[in-house]
């Protein structure tokens, strides 16, 4: 996990520095390159009609059950990694629709009859948020945002060290989760010229589990980095 932070983070960096000094596709000597962020600086490029980026972010996940065997309400982290788009809705204001598509790891950790377990819960993940950029400096933009997200259990593990198992997180089991989740999103977020920092809250809405007479909800709490252009 290291070394995909580590190999995300320079890939970021590669990609910020690109597309700063090759805009359109053409080098900017070195000599001139102080001229040319001087002179698009204050140019407004942040509040364009159409943006994307990248994010790479850290997860602080529970899992909110009614069943005992499934409540893993104690927190456990886990990697964000993706991509986003957004367009402006209105030329009246800065309101921008946002989506995009990331890998997510989500879950828990918790204690059955004894036992303790971890749950690992991986999903592609489509955001889908309304966002406000208000500009604060010329170059500086906070950006509130709200909405909802979709997900698709594709991989994961759930670990029960009092009986030393391990099985998939999504099955038919009933001490399993469905591949299907969604709910609301909330957070708000910074730009800096094409750094971008963001502090977002998932609010599980779908029950997870099998049993419909027990709520299985998940949560998270999402911070991530990542370059806009």
């Amino acid at each position: 996990m290291k070394k995909i932070i580590l190999l995300s983070l320079a890939l970021i960096a590669t990609l910020s520095v690109s597309a700063q000094y090759y805009p359109d596709g053409r080098p900017i000597p070195p000599r001139h390159r102080y001229g040319y962020n001087n002179s698009h600086r204050h140019s407004g490029s942040f509040l364009d009609d159409t943006y994307y980026g990248f994010r790479l972010g850290l997860n602080v996940a529970t899992v909110h059950s009614d069943a005992a065997i499934l409540d893993g309400s104690d927190s456990r982290t886990g990697l964000d990694l993706g991509a986003v788009i957004g367009t402006r809705l209105t030329s009246a204001a800065p309101l921008y629709f946002e989506t995009g598509l990331s890998y997510t790891e989500k879950g828990g950790k918790g204690n059955y009859q004894g036992n303790k377990f971890t749950y690992r819960l991986e999903y592609l993940e489509l955001p889908l948020t309304i966002k406000y950029k208000y500009p604060v400096a010329p170059d500086i933009t906070i950006e509130p945002f709200a909405g909802g997200y979709l997900a698709l259990g594709v991989g994961g593990k759930i670990k029960n060290y009092g009986a030393r198992e391990a099985y998939s997180s999504f099955s038919d089991n009933d001490a399993a989760f469905k591949r299907f989740d969604g709910g609301l999103r909330i957070g708000c977020g910074a730009s800096f010229d094409m750094l971008y920092l963001g502090l977002s809250y998932d609010i599980g809405l779908a029950n997870i589990g099998h049993d419909d007479f027990d709520d299985t909800r998940t949560g998270c709490l999402n911070l991530n980095i990542g370059v806009t252009f």
